[in-house]
């Protein structure tokens, strides 16, 4: 890791070339008076210049970057693990390509991450206000409502793609398929915390949703089991935090 760079900003994307100029200027706006901070950008697969722009974008504002391009479409899970594996920071702070999640909201992440102790943790964004359909809400209340039964995870909102967590944490937690939605569960179960914030949500305005109903709620249910099942097994497989193994 570089000692100068204390934030990574991984944005997972595809086909996100009208979206993620944008969002790289509002992320740049957001922390250019903060901490020292890079953005990494993980093409999945576009095929409509999304990581030429972004590149574009990086050299205008003169921030730090790295683009990273899938050869195919390996899923969101696969880009923010390979994010988070040539980041540098500190802390990692992940938000979706679509431009639905508010940069603006990240200062407030970090706030409360320097109020935690030196320990595994991970700071979820909550979206009280969502600006999805309502048939979108209803999937995603009653994905939460089944999962928050089953894994106690503490978080009314799972699918939120805005969260920060130590680098470290995340490269201790086990990682799947569809993983990124069970962060927060994932933490809990390696011993670390889990906490809340409440943080924008907005309307998308250009470009269309990748995922339909089905990879959304019904997979969910097969990984929801897998999870569940993962999670009570971890002891027995000597999983331990990045804190334990510290002490060993």
């Amino acid at each position: 890791m570089s000692p100068n760079v204390q934030v990574s900003v991984i944005i997972p994307v595809m086909n996100e070339a009208e979206n993620i100029g944008d969002l790289m200027q509002e992320i740049h706006q957001a922390l250019a008076e903060g901490p020292t901070y890079e953005i990494v950008v993980v093409d999945d697969g576009s095929s409509d210049g999304t990581l030429a722009r972004a590149e574009e974008t990086a050299t205008t504002l003169g921030c730090r970057f790295q683009g990273i391009a899938h050869a195919r479409n390996l899923g969101q899970s696969a880009a923010v693990k390979t994010g988070a594996c040539h980041a540098t920071g500190i802390w990692l702070v992940t938000l979706d390509g679509d431009g639905q999640n508010d940069p603006a909201d990240i200062p407030a992440l970090l706030e409360r991450a320097r109020g935690l102790a030196a320990t595994d943790y991970v700071i979820a964004g909550y979206r009280r206000q969502r600006r999805d359909t309502r048939w979108k809400r209803f999937q995603s209340r009653l994905a939460n409502r089944v999962r928050n039964a089953l894994l106690h995870d503490g978080v009314p909102d799972s699918g939120c793609g805005l969260k920060l967590l130590p680098r470290r944490t995340f490269l201790a937690l086990p990682w799947f398929d569809h993983a990124h939605r069970f962060v927060p569960a994932l933490v809990r179960a390696i011993g670390g915390n889990v906490v809340v914030v409440d943080v924008n949500h907005r309307h998308r305005t250009r470009g269309v949703s990748k995922y339909s109903a089905w990879n959304r709620a019904w997979v969910g249910i097969v990984d929801l089991i897998g999870v569940w099942w993962l999670i009570h097994r971890l002891p027995s497989l000597g999983w331990p935090s990045p804190v334990e193994a510290e002490r060993r």
